[in-house]
């Protein structure tokens, strides 16, 4: 039997408002994330016996280690904030579907 009365299909997905703010944040991310990879190059070749990229900075092998582990950390945070600003953004485009239509599992 079809049931169409009343029926309209654009009430399943909400109105969305712009993600500008989510994309923002992902061009945010991936600056960061390609500024912690730039540091953690610059902290390993300096490790590894190459001139120093930073100039006094990391002229030292404990301030090479700590520009590496700067650079690492950096490149975490990037990649972790432009993961949740990705999630953020295809998360409002999920159906609005009652608990209770979904399958149990049990």
């Amino acid at each position: 039997m079809k049931l169409s009365d009343g029926f309209d299909a654009r009430r399943l997905r909400p109105k969305g408002q712009s993600n500008w703010r989510f994309r923002f944040g992902a061009a945010f991310a991936a600056l960061l994330a390609t500024c912690g990879v730039l540091l953690a190059m610059a902290g390993a070749a300096s490790l590894l016996g190459r001139p120093p990229a930073l100039g006094e900075l990391n002229a030292s092998p404990l301030g090479s280690a700590i520009i590496l582990a700067v650079g690492l950390f950096v490149l975490y945070i990037g990649v972790w904030l432009w993961r949740r600003c990705r999630r953020r953004s295809r998360q409002s485009r999920e159906l609005n579907m009652s608990p209770h239509l979904m399958k149990k599992h049990d």
